[in-house]
């Protein structure tokens, strides 16, 4: 693991302390997709790290694959200053896009 990449304990021990910051716009996906914001913590403290992007600005990020609430596969994409993680944006994995696995993109055509 580089520098750059993010650990999922460290996002997982930021999330036990409650340091998450909620954008407007994840906060605007969530509702549109009718994802609650527990789901999300709980998509950080079950998931695990699927994708990295080390080069993201101002902090790298990654796509976590964990569960919501109720147990269903949740996507969640966020990044860390090392002291809060920052949520990005969170979905249910497409099938359209991810093999059923919900880890594997599938090649685009």
């Amino acid at each position: 693991m580089s520098n750059k990449e993010l650990s999922i304990e460290n996002l997982q021990s930021l999330c036990k302390n409650k340091s998450i910051i909620w954008s407007v716009h994840i906060l605007r996906r969530l509702q549109e997709r009718g994802i609650f914001r527990k789901d999300v913590v709980n998509a950080i403290l079950t998931g695990e790290i699927i994708e990295q992007y080390p080069d993201d600005k101002p902090y790298p990020s990654c796509l976590i694959l964990g569960e919501s609430d109720k147990g269903y596969p949740l996507h969640v994409v966020c990044s860390t200053d090392g002291e809060t993680v920052k949520t990005i944006t969170a979905y249910y994995p497409n099938s359209e896009k991810f093999l059923s696995d919900n880890r594997t993109r599938k090649e685009k055509i």
